[in-house]
C-alpha cells in the first residue's frame, strides 16, 4: 500500500503483543483501530477474515497516518492459522458464556502479557466482530479472558474503541513493570500450533475409545474438552508429555 503523503513513522522492534480482529466488517474501524494502537505504541495488527477484504482504502482515511500499522497488517483465512505461532492468547469479551474460562481485568491481563512478552513468548490479544463480537469457537482457543469495567447499564464499546483502551493499558502498565530474564526452553508456554496438534491427537484417542458419546452431545463435549486445554497454559515439555501418553495408552490397548 503506497503511503504518498501521508506521515512517516519509524517502526520500533519493541517487543508488545498481537492485535487480531476476528472477522472485522468495515474498512473505518479498522484505521480507526489502528490508529487507538499507535497513539500508545503498539504496531502489529493482524485480521482473520475481514469482510471487504484487504488492503482497504476506508481503512487508511480513518487511520489519520497510522500508515506503519496498516502497511504492516497480515491477513489470515481463519482464527486458527492466525494465532498458530502465538504461546498465549487473550480474548476480550464483555459477555458471560457457558465456557469456563479465567477472567482478567485489564490492568491484569496486560501486567501479565507484559512479563509473558518480556520472557520471550509470543502474545495475542483477540476482537471480535461489529455486531456481534466472539463466538465460542473463537473464545475456546483462548487462554483466558479480558473484562473492561464498563457501565452495566451500557456496555456498548465499539471495535476501536476496545482495541485503543486495550492499548492504553499495555502502554500504562509498562510505566513500571521491571524486564525480568528469559525462560528456559523447558518452561516455555506451548504455542496454538502445539496446542491444536495436541487437541487433534487427543480427539482421535478418545474417538476410538468412545469417550464422546451420546451422538447428541458429542459437538459440546468437543468445545469444553478444547476450552479445558486452553486453559492449562501448558509449556512444551508439558505437550511431549501427553503426546507420550496417548502413544502409551494405544500401545497397551494394542498389547505391545
Amino acid at each position: 500500500m503506497s503511503r504518498g503523503d501521508r506521515p512517516i513513522y519509524i517502526k520500533h522492534e519493541n517487543p508488545q503483543p498481537i492485535i487480531i480482529l476476528v472477522d472485522p466488517q468495515m474498512g473505518e474501524n479498522i484505521g480507526s483501530a489502528a490508529r487507538g494502537m499507535l497513539n500508545f505504541g503498539l504496531e502489529n495488527m493482524r485480521l482473520v477474515n475481514p469482510r471487504d477484504g484487504w488492503p482497504n482504502e476506508k481503512a487508511v482515511a480513518t487511520a489519520s497516518g497510522a500508515a506503519i500499522v496498516l502497511d504492516g497488517i497480515n491477513v489470515f483465512p481463519d482464527l486458527e492459522s492466525s494465532v498458530s505461532d502465538l504461546n498465549y492468547v487473550f480474548a476480550t469479551s464483555a459477555r458471560n458464556r457457558d465456557l469456563s474460562k479465567e477472567v482478567m481485568n485489564i490492568e491484569e491481563a496486560m501486567k501479565y502479557a507484559r512479563k509473558l512478552i518480556q520472557s520471550g513468548l509470543k502474545v495475542g490479544i483477540l476482537f471480535g466482530a461489529e455486531r456481534s463480537g466472539l463466538e465460542n469457537n473463537h473464545v475456546v482457543i483462548s487462554n483466558s479472558l479480558i473484562s473492561i469495567p464498563v457501565n452495566s447499564e451500557f456496555a456498548s464499546l465499539n471495535l476501536a474503541q476496545t482495541v485503543m483502551l486495550t492499548a492504553y493499558e499495555w502502554r500504562r502498565t509498562g510505566l513500571s513493570i521491571p524486564v525480568s530474564g528469559e525462560l528456559s526452553p523447558e518452561l516455555i508456554t506451548a504455542s496454538q500450533k502445539e496446542m491444536e496438534s495436541l487437541y487433534e491427537h487427543f480427539s482421535i484417542t478418545l474417538d476410538e475409545a468412545g469417550f464422546f458419546y451420546p451422538p447428541s452431545k458429542v459437538k459440546s463435549m468437543r468445545l469444553n474438552f478444547r476450552n479445558m486445554l486452553s486453559r492449562m497454559a501448558m509449556t512444551n515439555a508439558d505437550v511431549k508429555i501427553f503426546h507420550g501418553i496417548l502413544r502409551q495408552f494405544v500401545r497397551w490397548k494394542d498389547g505391545l
